[in-house]
């Protein structure tokens, strides 16, 4: 269900559209996006083709070099997930995420001008990953900062939209963008340039944003900053409101179901004679529900209040996943990957938006931390097994055993957040 308190109006996107300030957060986040995108892309590019600059060091396959860069990526948001939540509580959001685009600006272009050296390559990479842990909590913390608490729904509804489209979008103009920029003036550090100017393109759309936050910037900086304390108060936080930890598990559940389809989007592709390059078409079609189903709520959230939206989604992404298991058909097996997607949506926006609002000011970059930290590791995991269920049971055995266990959490989640809901209203 979506507990939340009864919104008083809600005018959907048509209030955000008057809203300045959330539209240049909204314009940076997606600018932001699509510059994650296409370096992701230039990763690939960099050490995948033949032409590279970049050879393995001694010892190390070239086919290696592309996992190994993974995990360069991959091991920040472990890490220091949780850790940048403490930074955004102390520090002023708009600090954050201007000083982190223009880091990850600095950082992308620095490669075209030092040695093509992979060590560096790899520090590279952990230092954009790195960056990009204190950039993702500081925008989720600055949503309520900017909208109403009756808007939040729509709010988040259009960063999912949004989120989903630029996953979608990057990865179809990211390879195109890139090999425009090889043929320019500037070939020789081109693809590392557009990277980089899409980086501080989106801190000079945040730079009008002004934040109402009630605690002065210089005593926020004056505060000594103690990770662990405030590391183990976030925990007590989350251990206390229930309410907001089970909405976090949620939202993981979702994006553990997510991950594990990027994996399982191959074999899927091969049921039906397609070649595993395309069987991106699939996770568009997901990114697509997504976004049909996040826009839907976003206009008619109003309409939703008190209705079990969470176990709409689970159940409905339990169903599908597996009767999609049995179909020989590629055009409804889209399909039902575009409502796999708009199920999706019926979990993380309403989920979001809670995590929002039962979560006060001081307390928001902790938790939002927390779900960063969480949400990684979530992705992370599947990526690394799934891939092995697969080859021992087959997909339908392992899109069947993901079905009951999402229908299970789906059904668990819902009884415990009603329970919960009698103590707190």
């Amino acid at each position: 269900m979506f507990p939340t308190e009864p919104a008083a109006v809600n005018n959907g996107f048509g209030a955000l559209l008057k809203n300045r300030a959330f539209m240049f957060l909204w314009f940076g986040q997606l600018v932001s996006q699509l510059a994650d995108k296409v370096f992701f892309l230039m990763l690939v590019d960099l050490v995948v083709d033949k032409n590279s600059s970049y050879f393995p060091p001694a010892g190390v396959a070239k086919e290696s070099m592309y996992p190994i860069l993974m995990v360069a990526f991959t091991i920040p948001a472990i890490l220091f997930g949780s850790a940048g939540g403490v930074f955004v509580d102390r520090l002023p959001k708009k600090l954050i995420m201007i000083g982190s685009d223009i880091l990850r600006g600095l950082l992308v272009i620095g490669l075209a001008f030092l040695p093509k050296d992979f060590h560096i390559l790899l520090l590279i990479t952990f230092g954009v990953s790195t960056v990009t842990q204190f950039f993702a909590p500081a925008e989720q913390a600055a949503i309520p900062l900017l909208v109403k608490r009756e808007g939040l729904i729509a709010a988040n509804a259009l960063f999912t939209s949004t989120m989903m489209g630029a996953l979608i979008v990057g990865f179809l103009l990211g390879d195109p963008l890139l090999s425009l920029a090889e043929t320019g003036i500037a070939k020789n550090y081109g693809p590392e340039l557009v990277v980089a100017l899409l980086y501080l393109l989106s801190a000079i759309v945040m730079l009008p944003i002004h934040f109402r936050e009630k605690k002065l910037a210089s005593e926020i900086l004056g505060d000594r900053i103690d990770l662990w304390a405030d590391f183990k108060e976030g925990l007590r936080y989350l251990k206390k409101n229930r309410l907001v930890l089970n909405a976090m598990l949620q939202t993981t559940v979702l994006y553990c179901v997510f991950a594990a389809l990027m994996v399982l989007a191959i074999p899927l592709a091969e049921k039906f004679g397609l070649q595993g390059k395309q069987s991106g078409r699939f996770i568009a079609a997901v990114g697509i529900g997504m976004v049909i189903g996040a826009g839907v709520l976003g206009h008619w959230g109003e309409k939703t209040h008190h209705k079990p939206l969470p176990l709409i989604g689970f159940l409905g992404m339990a169903l599908i996943l597996a009767v999609v298991s049995f179909t020989n058909s590629q055009v409804l097996a889209l399909g039902f990957c575009i409502l796999l997607g708009v199920s999706g949506s019926l979990i993380g926006v309403p989920m979001q938006t809670l995590i929002q609002q039962q979560t006060p000011p001081i307390m928001h970059g902790k938790v939002f931390g927390f779900q960063n930290h969480a949400v990684n590791i979530a992705l992370s995991a599947p990526l690394a097994i799934t891939g092995w269920l697969n080859q021992e049971f087959g997909l339908r055995i392992v899109l069947i055993a993901m079905s009951l266990v999402v229908a299970f959490v789906g059904i668990w989640a819902w009884k415990n957040t009603r329970n919960v809901l009698q103590d707190v209203i």
